[in-house]
């Protein structure tokens, strides 16, 4: 048994991770931290989790480092890796949540998040954890930076085909779309029911940040250079995330090779599914899972597909893959705590 932290507790990454904590045969969670509801019994911040037996939340300060083997940061940018480096040499693995370490490069990613990385040097020991491609990096590794929702969903449809020569890198369309969730859990009018209710809406067009982070995953896993176009879409529900890709196929591939070579790559996977032809994913099928379900499609322009990705964004695309992620890093099964399916209707 190892004893888990989960900072950042009172958002819903830091819940979910909470939720698979518990279900979880080898992990003991052992403090809960929030700043601004520190004091409060975790029922009362959400009330699903009624009649656990759960420690309270406390501040950062208040937690005894030395029962602690694993902390699961699930911490606002910025934040997080000033955290991560005041507790680094107390734990043995930090398995961080946010954008702070996911890409290797301080310079963009000051000119990505708007502010410079402190902790350069933490940086270039982190293990980038996008699971079905880093397997052989996170075993025994210390910290790992868990990929954005939008690159995991994205790059799951992608990285196959890329790594394959079987995808032009230079001709990516990616049009995605997440739950509100993805926000994050904050006071804002912009998330207010009656502004996001029967409408949906693109946002940070044409400089979401999770479009370097895509790049760096094409670069680094399919030994392609990318410039990904990436327009991300709010929809009016909890949880959930689609993302459709359109790609042009190399010259001699077309969609039934793509098919196959996908079936091909992730026929071992736990957790990535290819679906049949014709079948549409959709995120009601994967919801509250650790599941990604994949659809390829051929399209009416020549020598072109449709590549369609859907995942939880809190799971597979948050505190699962962070679950997942460790598992490894301990040589552990990596279904560990995760074997839910999708919860439908």
């Amino acid at each position: 048994m190892k004893n888990a932290a989960v900072l950042g507790a009172s958002g819903y990454t830091g819940e979910e991770a909470v939720r698979l904590i518990l279900g979880h045969p080898k992990l003991n969670l052992k403090a809960m931290t929030a700043h601004s509801r520190a004091g409060e019994s975790y029922s009362d911040v959400f009330r699903n989790f009624a009649g656990q037996d759960l420690p309270p939340l406390t501040t950062l300060d208040e937690v005894d480092w030395t029962e602690i083997d694993v902390v699961f940061a699930c911490l606002p940018h910025g934040a997080s890796q000033e955290t991560i480096a005041k507790i680094y040499d107390q734990v043995e693995t930090v398995i961080d949540l946010s954008a702070d370490f996911r890409l290797s490069d301080p310079g963009l990613y000051e000119l990505t998040y708007g502010r410079p990385h402190e902790f350069r040097s933490l940086l270039g020991e982190r293990v980038y954890g996008l699971t079905e491609f880093a397997r052989d990096n996170l075993r025994g590794a210390k910290l790992v930076a868990c990929p954005g929702c939008y690159p995991t969903c994205s790059m799951l449809a992608l990285l196959p085909g890329l790594a394959g020569g079987m995808i032009e890198p230079k001709s990516i369309i990616i049009d995605a779309k997440s739950g509100v969730t993805g926000a994050g859990r904050k006071a804002s009018l912009a998330f207010a029911y009656s502004e996001i209710t029967d409408g949906a809406q693109a946002y940070a067009i044409g400089m979401h940040r999770h479009a370097p982070e895509m790049d760096q995953a094409i670069r680094d896993f399919a030994g392609q250079a990318a410039n990904v176009r990436f327009t991300p879409h709010l929809l009016p529900m909890n949880r959930g995330m689609i993302a459709t890709c359109h790609v042009n196929l190399t010259e001699g591939t077309d969609v039934a090779a793509l098919r196959k070579h996908y079936k091909s790559t992730y026929d071992d996977e736990p957790f990535v599914h290819i679906l049949e032809k014709g079948q549409v994913p959709q995120t009601r099928h994967v919801r509250g899972s650790n599941h990604c379900q994949i659809g390829i499609f051929a399209d009416r322009t020549p020598n072109s597909a449709v590549i369609v990705s859907v995942i939880d964004n809190l799971t597979k695309g948050s505190s699962g893959q962070a679950i997942q992620n460790y598992n490894l890093t301990q040589g552990w099964d990596e279904t560990l705590g995760l074997g839910y399916v999708g919860v439908f209707p």
